[in-house]
């Protein structure tokens, strides 16, 4: 019964959430060019505990990195080192991040290393998209999963032993050109795309700087007009992001794990006048084991048998739900909640409104 009114109270909580309320500008849009970038670069772990990859890439790679330093071996050799793993290295590389600056680093293994407790990554360069080297990574591992193996094949794994991050393992070797001190505008973009906001946030902005200062270009991106000089750009962006806006609401939505029955519902959400009726089948499955014993006489094993007992009930308890024209979200709830329905219980009947045209909102089922 808890769980029940935990699901339906966090549904009335999320009304209260949805009114509009003041909101700065800085939470609710980004200025354009201004964002992170994806680096990505190949590696090698080293020093490893018997841990490494078994893999022809892996073992390439280390005689690659051995012939790099003069030392040549005779084609076709294999080092079949256990303490070595070929990894994926990524970064994100922060708007005007400067040469010199660090970066922390995440390390996954590409091949079939058990664990890269222990390695470090050897200097490995971070490319962008556009193939330049933007930062140089190296550093010593830090993993928080674990992988023990026993010799009779028992093993434990806790969290992910295969996955580690060096913490300012990344050396920043090139800026990224955001395009932030160009031209006579800045674009806002809004994080959720919403016409109202949109027009809120032009507003706000002519009524603390000037009418003329911003206008929309559509329902994302808002332009202002900026000053040029890097500093006067700064502390002009730096008056706008504080300035505080009323968020257009969303559209009216119904949100429903079919997994865990949990069902939240946004407001605006409304159903037109229908009658639902629910009613429960019980499903049950019994296992046991049985015990097949034969004569004393046959000369055969004892042996068991898994049997299966499958049942069906109808609990008789069907619930009627009558909601009149333009019921809220309110009404839903405490109707439902009378009956003591329980959270699947929700979910079909929203399913139901949702598939009869009555459940005016959008019903995503994840």
């Amino acid at each position: 019964m808890n769980t029940r009114k935990n699901v339906i109270l966090m549904a009335v909580l999320l009304v209260w959430s949805a009114v509009s309320y003041a909101e700065r500008v800085k939470d609710i849009a980004n200025v354009s060019g201004v964002r992170v970038n994806q680096l990505i670069g190949y590696g090698l772990v080293v020093g490893l505990n018997g841990t490494g990859d078994k893999t022809t890439y892996a073992d390439q790679s280390l005689l690659s990195m051995l012939n790099k330093f003069g030392i040549n071996l005779p084609p076709g050799t294999k080092t079949n080192s256990k303490n070595v793993a070929a990894v994926a290295v990524h970064a994100d590389l922060p708007a005007f991040a400067k040469s010199g600056q660090r970066l922390d680093v995440t390390v996954s293994s590409l091949g079939n290393a058990k664990s890269l407790r222990g390695g470090t990554l050897l200097l490995t360069p971070l490319k962008g998209v556009d193939g330049n080297v933007y930062a140089l990574a190296q550093g010593s591992l830090i993993v928080g999963g674990l992988d023990a193996s026993g010799a009779d094949g028992s093993r434990i794994t806790i969290n992910v032993p295969s996955v580690g991050r060096v913490p300012g393992g990344g050396m920043v070797e090139r800026t990224v050109n955001t395009g932030f001190d160009l031209g006579n505008t800045i674009t806002l973009n809004i994080k959720n795309a919403d016409f109202t906001t949109a027009t809120n946030l032009v507003n706000a902005i002519n009524n603390k700087l000037g009418k003329g200062t911003a206008y929309a270009l559509d329902g994302e991106s808002v332009e202002v007009m900026a000053p040029r000089l890097p500093d006067q750009r700064v502390a002009f962006l730096s008056i706008i992001e504080n300035i505080e806006l009323e968020s257009g609401v969303d559209s009216a939505k119904v949100i429903v794990n079919s997994r865990t029955g949990t069902v939240v519902i946004g407001q605006h959400v409304t159903v037109s006048a229908a009658a639902v009726t629910h009613g429960n089948l019980i499903v049950k499955v019994t296992e046991r084991t049985a015990v097949s014993q034969p004569n004393p006489m046959a000369n055969g094993d004892t042996a068991l048998a898994e049997e299966s007992d499958i049942t069906i009930e109808e609990n008789g308890n069907g619930r009627m739900f009558k909601f009149p024209q333009g019921v809220s979200l309110d009404d839903i709830v405490q109707a439902v909640n009378k009956v003591g329905a329980a959270p699947g219980d929700l979910v079909a009947i929203l399913e139901a409104l949702k598939q009869s045209g009555a459940l005016h909102a959008d019903l995503m089922v994840i």
